[in-house]
This record gives structure tokens, sequence and C-alpha cells, in this order.
């Protein structure tokens, strides 16, 4: 009976441990590059779930990978508003950039190495709506 107890008592601790270790998954610091804030990250599992969940914190996201799905970090993203002014220039550091910026229509322009760019043009809803989400393929 004993046994019973403790192997029940071990399999609740693990439960809860495993529980707070995912509730703490945090996703990197957010960072500002000219009128934008933004966070990119999603490397490894724990990191890539805080990263989707919080998605809908945030009016833009954005989605780096190759054509066969194969996640990419180490993209540069410029975004430019309506009249072609660049608002916000950064290096997403992993394949998922969250991005909070105001209202607005903007081109939003991702280039990896080799100097392919893809130019994805996006409307941006007042807070509180849902977000967008732009999917780069390289």
């Amino acid at each position: 009976m004993k046994t019973h107890n403790f192997t029940l008592s071990a399999a609740v601790l693990c439960t809860a441990l495993l529980s707070a270790t995912a509730a703490h998954a945090q996703h990197p610091a957010l960072q500002k590059a000219g009128d934008v804030y933004y966070v990119c990250g999603g490397i490894g599992i724990d990191e890539s779930t805080a990263m989707r969940a919080a998605m809908k914190d945030y009016p833009l996201s954005l989605l780096f990978a190759t054509r066969s799905g194969d996640y990419l970090a180490k993209i540069q993203v410029v975004i430019e508003g309506e009249k072609g002014a660049q608002v916000g220039q950064f290096q997403a550091q992993g394949p998922v950039c969250l991005v909070r910026l105001g209202a607005g229509r903007y081109t939003v322009k991702a280039s990896a190495e080799g100097g392919k760019t893809i130019d994805h043009s996006v409307e941006v809803a007042p807070a509180g709506t849902p977000g967008k989400t732009l999917d780069y393929r390289f």
C-alpha cells in the first residue's frame, strides 16, 4: 500500500513540475527598432510553444522557413509604412517574430542569405482585434 501511495505521489509531483515548466516557458525579450517593437525566437520546443502562444497578443506575426518546412533564422526584416518610409529594420534571430506596431498598411520585406527577398503587404488592425500572420518560404 505504501508503494502505491509513493508512486501516486511521484506521478502527481512530476505532473506538477511539467505543468510549471510549461507555464514558465518564456519567449525572448521585447526589442525596439525604429517605431516597431518585436521579439523573435522559436528555437527549441519550449520557446517555440511560448512564441506561438503569444501570437494572439501581437497585431503581426512573421514565420520564416524553407519551402520544405525547415525553420530559418537570421532573416533581415524591413518594415515600411504606407508611403514607403521605413518604420523598422531588424535581423530575426528565430523563425517566429512577434511584431507590435500601430494600425495601418505596411510592406514587410524579408531577405534570406543568398539575397532572396520576399515582400508582403499587410493591413494591421487596431489593438484588440485579431492579428495577422505573414508566412515567408524561402
